[in-house]
C-alpha cells in the first residue's frame, strides 16, 4: 500500500462538477470501458468496472459511497488494485472547485514507486479529461 495525495482546481462551480459527475452520457473516461451498478443501497453503490490497465482490459469491482456535493469514496472490492481505497473531496471556491484526491492504493506485481507513479498518472489523466468536458457541459 502507498499513500498518495493530489489536488487540482476545476475551473468550475461545485454545483456544475456535481451535476457533471452524476451525467454518465458526459463524465466519461478513456481508461473506464465500461460500468455497470451492480446493487445500490443509499449513497453506496457496489460497481462492475471494465478499466483499461498496465496489461490491457481488466475488470474490478468497487464500492462507491458518494456525499454530494463534497465527494465520495472508492475502495476496490476485487481487481488488480484490489485494497486500494481513494476519497474526492470538493472544496467550493466560487466559480472554481477545489478537487483533494488522498489514500491508499495498491496495484499486484507493482513496486511502491510504480505504483505511486501510475496514481498520479491516473490522477492528472481524468483531471485534464474532466476539465476539458466541464468546458462543454
Amino acid at each position: 500500500m502507498v499513500y498518495v495525495r493530489d489536488d487540482g482546481v476545476f475551473d468550475a462551480s461545485i454545483e456544475k462538477i456535481w451535476k457533471y459527475i452524476q451525467d454518465p452520457e458526459s463524465h466519461q473516461h478513456e481508461s473506464i470501458l465500461s460500468q455497470k451498478v451492480l446493487e445500490q443501497k443509499g449513497n453506496t453503490m457496489k460497481i462492475r468496472a471494465e478499466i483499461a490497465g498496465p496489461q490491457g482490459k481488466a475488470e474490478e469491482i468497487w464500492q462507491m459511497r458518494m456525499d454530494p456535493p463534497f465527494g465520495f469514496e472508492l475502495q476496490v472490492l476485487e481487481g488488480a488494485t484490489k485494497g486500494t481505497k481513494q476519497t474526492h473531496t470538493y472544496v467550493p471556491m466560487g466559480n472554481k472547485t477545489k478537487v483533494i484526491v488522498a489514500g491508499d492504493f495498491h496495484r499486484q506485481g507493482a513496486s511502491d514507486e510504480e505504483t505511486r507513479k501510475g496514481a498520479l498518472a491516473y490522477f492528472e489523466q481524468v483531471f485534464n479529461e474532466d476539465s476539458a468536458a466541464l468546458k462543454d457541459f
